[in-house]
């Protein structure tokens, strides 16, 4: 059995960073027909302009020596020809091995550890994969020159103080980016919420400070959340709303998720209530939905990511189900949205 789709088949470019044979890994992916591998390269200029010439449906990069040449690769790649990165490793056990988050924070979609042999079950895995990934839409790596010269939106006229909370899990990374570098001059806090690792959260933070038109910080507890802030969630801490516009950081309640992103909207619905602005964006499992529902009840805004652009869509699809989301957006339509929404709050 396959969950092959019929149809136009997905072109795969290869690319490694010191050359091998690649020819089981390319017989474990044309296997049931509807995967095709076009080529194989090395790492590096002319494989990134292969890439913009070519325009692959997705890439593998296979990493084997060196770590930093493939983040490199990602960066450049999502830069410059923006497209589905799959990255196998042998360093990589897990998705929180150290070599897949620096390549899920670098831009790659997904990460798989490379075996000593591609055995039937695995084979399966890599080719499953290959299809979910090859049909997001991959999102320019905000990286290069951005504008910040955004239009400022007014401050609030009602005396209430708008609050957007962003939470992600699974490529967040270069959605977030791509969301922060849009919101110049908004008048709101942005909190987030991204399922990472612990030791790679200061990696995060120093990305989107590079990517976002507002001012990013990693979060402190009882600190006060200005308009026009970005405060990322510590690894291992949930991040919350208090009174008067305080953060507060929290070890418990211990849950799969530390920060969780339906801590994060509960406290928002608690203390922003119909000023709150919740953002779910793509990610595995249905941390936020609860939290999400509760400040739709509170009447404030709720926006998802869609199905066609989430490299997984358990987290929207979650929220949807519960009744909590607004509407579903593309990461290119969310920073107008919140800006039209913090707008509303103000009116």
């Amino acid at each position: 059995m396959t969950d092959a789709a019929p149809g136009k088949s997905i072109r795969v470019l290869l690319v490694e960073d010191a050359p091998t044979h690649g020819g089981e890994l390319t017989r474990a992916l044309q296997r049931d027909g509807d995967i095709r591998v076009i080529g194989q390269a090395a790492a590096g200029e002319a494989s990134i302009k292969r890439v913009g010439g070519e325009s692959p449906d997705l890439i593998i990069l296979r990493i084997s020596t060196s770590a930093a040449s493939g983040q490199v690769f990602i960066e450049q790649v999502m830069a410059r020809a923006p497209t589905p990165i799959l990255v196998l490793s042998s360093r990589i056990v897990d998705r929180l091995s150290p070599e897949a988050v620096e390549a899920v924070v670098a831009g790659a979609l997904g990460v798989l550890p490379t075996p000593d042999r591609w055995t039937d079950e695995l084979g399966t895995q890599l080719r499953s994969t290959v299809r979910q990934l090859s049909k997001v839409l991959a999102i320019r790596h905000p990286r290069g020159a951005l504008s910040r010269n955004s239009a400022r939106t007014a401050p609030p006229r009602g005396g209430r103080q708008a609050v957007v909370a962003l939470a992600a899990s699974t490529g967040g990374p270069t959605v977030l980016a791509t969301v922060l570098a849009g919101l110049g001059g908004l008048d709101a806090p942005v909190l987030v919420v991204q399922h990472l690792h612990p030791d790679f959260t200061g990696n995060l933070v120093g990305w989107m400070a590079r990517a976002s038109a507002l001012p990013v910080e990693l979060a402190t507890h009882d600190q006060i959340a200005l308009p026009g802030h970005v405060y990322f969630a510590p690894g291992g801490s949930h991040l919350r709303l208090a009174a008067k516009s305080r953060l507060e950081l929290a070890a418990t309640p211990v849950t799969i998720h530390q920060p969780s992103a339906d801590e994060l909207f509960r406290s928002v619905a608690e203390h922003a209530g119909s000023a709150g602005v919740g953002v779910i964006l793509t990610g595995m499992g249905d941390d936020g939905a609860k939290g999400l529902l509760e400040l739709h009840s509170r009447r404030g805004q709720t926006f998802g990511q869609d199905e066609d652009s989430c490299a997984v869509f358990g987290m929207p699809q979650a929220a949807l189900r519960l009744g909590a989301l607004t509407t579903l957006l593309p990461p290119e339509q969310f920073a107008a949205a919140i800006r039209r929404a913090v707008a509303l709050v103000g009116s």
